[in-house]
């Protein structure tokens, strides 16, 4: 790929600096708010809720986490920090998409790949009309002022692809009146340069975010470079005392190559793909009711070339594959307390999604010509209704029910129901027990030979206890969850029973069944630790969903230095399942910054400093270990 130099929009984004005095920065250390538990969170209820109150579990990584994770992207931060959460990599930056492709995320075995779990940016879903997919490339770290995972099924509220889970990006804002600019960059192993300008203003009424990045590597191995632009503007608007209007535009651009599997290198194996999201929204916030009004739509673009193998005889591609897709939606909802302890939210959504997909012909017989896969689109339409009840001071009931209607499935009734105990000592216990549930998408009903139009929602039930403590003033912190997921209907490509070749089919099922934990442990002002485990035991194994998985981290903040480690332990690690094959690895990253005064901070990071050697995907090593190092300026 061809080097180049950082846009003019990272330059251009300082114009705001001067428009005030920039606040006293936070004195507090890094250490002291990592493990600070948010107590409000707007997933899984949509508006703001105390998470103790949810019968369902959240997980919560906070912005100063994500700050001291020294990441360009959100997903390593959240491997780390979420337990039964894995996502796919490739290399030492991007993750790409078709042939050789990672990002793939997955929650207790169910993956984003297949659309069975959803990413959401302020609750609007961010997945590819066409193949329903999430998109790991589109989500930076500089969009996050939080990030919210629900661990289990969320389509009462969501809908389709929110069978297995959500995670939601709550994007950032300044909370009080002045002018920040934070400029982060680095360089390190393999040619990478990571770089990054935020932007935030607050002026009475008025507040604004506006972020830009340029990243690019030349990758570990041969043909396995990877370039990226990122922009994000958001604005908003307090309209009256209780009213606010917000809009907000993200588009992320990336160039990736891959080199095949390492015993059939790859030539030609090409991508540029650009992602966009907007989003408007209309907030109300009263004491006793509060909701919104929001439309979203996201777009792309893709270009690919498959490329060829030499190796087997095979020559250049005479196609390239296009496809443009869209998604766009309309939500309502509305809460109110009624009296003392309830909470009942209504709301109401509309969503459109499809896209257009063809082979270009560049050479050959066919040169000049394009030949469709897919040109379609479908609707869906849903009400639900959401109650949360105190019954007792140590007792909230939860409740939901959803109607969605899809304009070619046709209509799902999605239930569930749970118990959140407020128990002496702080201590909580929850049981829930939800429904989740996805369409077919377009690329399974329409395109390519599998394709089967007459395809039946997948749907699943989640079943779950949680016990959760804070000790000693909140300084200790613990929690465990048991679940278990018996699930119908899957989607699988099979022989055709009614003819010659593969075909897709409701005639999968799943059956998983885990345990979670959680601890955190701020020792003094300086020392903190934490960790997390998983075990997840599958009847019917998939790729990348890890058996086990540990992270054990500390934290040391003292003066001018912040220091973090982590370990992160994955056994069982499947990369094949015909024939099985299963990885097992220990990565060691460390991290460091020292301020050198007001404005400047110096950083490092390493990662894999163990120089394991392993894989995610078959067939694609992993770097050995890696370092990056640089500069953040505040002013």
């Amino acid at each position: 790929m061809k080097k180049r130099t950082i846009p003019v929009l990272l330059l251009g984004l300082a114009c705001h600096a001067g428009m005030a005095q920039k606040p006293q920065r936070d004195t507090l250390s890094l250490t002291s708010k990592i493990h600070q538990i948010d107590e409000v969170v707007v997933t899984g209820a949509r508006h703001e809720t105390d998470v103790r109150h949810l019968s369902q579990t959240v997980s919560v990584v906070g912005r100063a986490q994500i700050e001291s994770a020294l990441q360009p992207s959100l997903l390593p931060v959240l491997t780390e920090q979420v337990p039964g959460l894995f996502v796919t990599s490739r290399g030492i930056m991007g993750y790409g998409m078709s042939t050789g492709a990672a990002g793939g995320i997955s929650l207790r075995g169910l993956s984003g790949g297949t659309a069975r779990l959803m990413v959401m940016i302020d609750g609007h879903p961010q997945y590819a009309g066409i193949f329903g997919h999430p998109i790991a490339d589109a989500y930076q770290s500089f969009l996050a002022e939080r990030v919210e995972v629900l661990r289990g099924p969320a389509s009462v509220l969501y809908g389709s692809n929110a069978m297995g889970g959500v995670i939601n990006i709550v994007t950032r804002k300044m909370q009080e009146d002045g002018v920040d600019t934070h400029l982060h960059a680095g360089y390190g192993s393999y040619n990478t340069l990571e770089t990054e300008l935020t932007n935030r203003v607050r002026k009475g009424r008025f507040s604004s975010v506006v972020s830009g990045s340029y990243n690019r590597t030349d990758g570990h191995r041969t043909d396995m470079g990877f370039e990226q632009y990122g922009g994000y503007a958001k604005l908003g608007y307090e309209v009256a005392e209780h009213w606010n209007l917000r809009g907000d535009v993200n588009v992320t651009h990336f160039n990736a190559s891959y080199p095949g599997p390492i015993a059939a290198p790859l030539l030609d194996g090409d991508q540029r793909i650009t992602r966009g999201v907007t989003s408007f929204a209309m907030e109300n916030h009263y004491e006793k009711t509060s909701g919104a009004w929001s439309f979203f739509y996201n777009w792309g673009n893709h270009w690919i070339n498959d490329g060829y193998t030499p190796s087997a005889g095979e020559g250049p591609q005479d196609a390239r594959f296009n496809s443009r897709d869209h998604m766009m939606g309309v939500s309502l909802y509305q809460s109110t307390r009624f009296f003392e302890g309830n909470r009942i939210t209504f709301g109401f959504d509309w969503f459109r999604y499809g896209g257009h997909a063809w082979n270009e012909y560049v050479s050959g017989e066919n040169a000049g010509t394009s030949a469709d896969l897919v040109d379609k689109q479908e609707d869906e339409l849903a009400g639900y209704v959401d109650l949360r009840q105190d019954i007792r001071s140590w007792l909230t009931f939860n409740a939901g029910l959803r109607v969605d209607h899809h304009s070619r499935v046709g209509t799902e009734w999605v239930p569930q129901v749970g118990l959140a105990f407020h128990l002496p000592q702080t201590m909580e216990l929850k049981a829930s027990a939800s429904k989740g549930f996805r369409y077919p998408i377009l690329r399974e009903m329409y395109m390519f030979p599998p394709q089967n139009p007459d395809l039946q929602p997948e749907s699943m039930w989640n079943y779950e206890l949680a016990f959760s403590q804070q000790l000693m003033n909140g300084r200790l912190q613990y929690g465990v969850n048991l679940f278990f997921i018996d699930g119908k209907n899957l989607i699988q490509t099979l022989p055709n029973p009614h003819g010659s070749g593969m075909l897709n089919q409701n005639s999968g099922e799943i059956e998983n069944a885990g345990v979670e934990v959680q601890v955190a442990y701020r020792i003094d002002r300086h020392w903190s630790v934490d960790g997390n485990y998983s075990y997840l035991h599958m009847k019917n194994p998939v790729i990348a969903a890890p058996e086990h998985k540990l992270y054990a981290g500390a934290s040391f903040s003292q003066g001018r230095w912040n220091v973090s480690t982590g370990l992160q332990y994955i056994a069982g690690l499947y990369t094949q399942t015909d024939p099985v094959v299963t990885e097992d690895f220990v990565l060691w990253n460390l991290r460091a910054t020292f301020r050198v005064n007001r404005w400047l901070d110096i950083w490092a990071r390493g990662e894999n400093l163990l120089a394991q050697k392993y894989e995610i995907n078959a067939g694609y090593p992993m770097p050995r270990a890696t370092v990056m190092a640089g500069i953040n300026l505040n002013f």
